[in-house]
């Protein structure tokens, strides 16, 4: 069972310990800026933990306006005009991949999107991620400022939920994703 919960300052070394099993080097991002980050009023992020109380997956998510990236290593700012959902990154320990966590993740922030009245969720794919988003109903869109720490081949995606009439992300189970920021 891993019950999907908030996350908050304390679950830093858990991000990390996931983060370096699902990253490359150069997406690496610091424990001390995860702390702060899960104390950010803005973020909305969850976890999903194993029977034991250890986190398996989490997905990082601030509220956030359309077009706006935070910065590789840079910490999520509260918007009161906030319209979006912002997905800063989504990881699996490699372990736990294939047991739907991600879809449990994404449907959870989802719910939590609509209970807000947000309708539109955005993210920056990474190492490849692109077909994984678009499975989650996510197309490409134009790139705003921000996107040049992430790497080649970063590519800014949202969804809108009056683009494809969905009120949760799919149900179909996928294999364990890699990160997105």
């Amino acid at each position: 069972m891993n019950p999907i919960c908030p996350l908050t300052a304390a679950d830093a070394p858990g991000v990390i310990r996931i983060q370096a099993a699902c990253y490359g080097p150069a997406l690496l991002e610091s424990q001390a800026l995860y702390a702060c980050r899960l104390a950010s009023p803005a973020h909305c992020s969850l976890g999903a933990r194993d029977d034991r109380g250890a986190l398996t997956a989490y997905l990082v998510a601030y509220w956030s306006v359309r077009g706006a990236v935070t910065p590789l290593h840079g910490d999520f700012k509260a918007r009161e005009d906030a319209d979006t959902l912002y997905l800063h990154d989504l990881a699996v320990l490699p372990a736990q991949a294939g047991r739907g966590l991600a879809r449990a993740l994404l449907q959870a922030a989802w719910r939590m999107a609509q209970a807000r009245g947000v309708r539109r969720a955005a993210l920056v794919s990474v190492q490849g991620t692109e077909a994984f988003w678009r499975r989650q109903g996510f197309r490409p869109a134009p790139s705003p400022a921000g996107l040049d720490g992430y790497g080649a081949g970063a590519l800014y995606m949202t969804c809108d939920r009056e683009d494809h009439g969905r009120l949760q992300w799919p149900a179909r189970r996928d294999s364990n994703p890699r990160p997105a920021a």
